[in-house]
């Protein structure tokens, strides 16, 4: 009976429905298996055996539904790539001819005619799509850098974008999104880098270029975040773990000393310049790039 059941399992993605569950063991004995842990819930009427992850939750889904499940918006996000918003929800729509409903954890979505494809072998909305969905529910800064990320995972291009975006003509939030494209770019490597590529360009500082490589006069190459070329000055974001280390502090101490020698100015900028003080961190590289010119 114990492989039976294990067979089971295995057969289906580490899950099994309380019907099934039922055809091997008496209604008392799976009471004391859920009871003491051996079968933990997944879904109402769905179990698994093992703590469940996002893959067992789908292929939970997928038994309740009697069928494939697609993901969307910041599941099928993660899946390509481009998550930045680190959601701990599922994100599904809801299959034609079926009726899931949202609870905790999973929150079910009504997209008719969302165009899919396949990511790890479970079909989600296609990337471009997913980008423009998730991007026109957040705020601007974030809805960038959605769009960065987007790019940078190489899933989509902007062609993609905007004919997506055309698509939702008249939806909430598409006129930002829509701004946004333009602007959109995939070296950007952290959402808050993207962050504070849009309050530069807020601020009306000339566009930067991102990850600009700087050779030193020992033949080392160097790549700043930010940088101005003709005016030899670049700017780096910080992050909250910058000094977490004293190799990491040693490594920026000497990159900056290299690009001071080859007469680079760098600033540095952190989160609270970005999110709390924009209007002085546009006027400090302001500041950088006239004194330079």
């Amino acid at each position: 009976m114990a492989g039976d059941i294990a067979t089971l399992f295995d057969a289906q993605g580490g899950v099994a429905t309380t019907g099934q569950l039922l055809g091997h063991l008496s209604r008392s004995r799976l009471e004391i298996g859920i009871r003491d842990g051996e079968f933990i819930k997944v879904w109402p009427g769905v179990y698994s055996r093992d703590e469940p992850d996002n893959f067992t939750r789908l292929a939970g889904l997928d038994l309740r539904a009697g069928e494939p499940v697609a993901i969307c918006l910041a599941t099928a996000a993660r899946a390509f790539g481009f998550d930045t918003e680190d959601v701990v929800d599922l994100h599904v729509l809801n299959p034609i001819g079926h009726q899931l409903r949202n609870s905790d954890g999973l929150v079910v979505h009504r997209r008719e005619g969302a165009p899919l494809t396949q990511v790890e072998g479970r079909p989600a909305t296609t990337p471009a799509w997913t980008a423009i969905e998730v991007a026109r529910s957040l705020r601007r800064p974030r809805a960038l850098a959605t769009l960065d990320a987007a790019l940078r995972s190489g899933t989509c291009d902007r062609r993609q974008l905007y004919a997506v975006a055309a698509q939702h003509f008249g939806r909430r939030g598409i006129v930002q999104v829509r701004e946004l494209i333009p602007l959109a770019d995939g070296l950007a490597e952290s959402p808050m880098e993207s962050e504070a590529r849009l309050v530069m360009l807020d601020g009306r500082l000339p566009p930067p270029v991102l990850q600009y490589e700087i050779v030193d006069r020992n033949g080392r190459t160097w790549r700043v975040d930010f940088a101005w070329p003709e005016r030899m000055v670049a700017v780096e974001y910080d992050g909250f773990d910058w000094h977490s280390s004293q190799e990491k502090f040693r490594l920026d101490r000497q990159k900056r000393a290299a690009l001071h020698e080859v007469g680079w100015t760098v600033g540095s900028i952190v989160f609270d310049d970005v999110r709390y003080r924009p209007a002085d961190m546009v006027r400090r590289i302001e500041f950088d790039l006239m004194r330079a010119a």
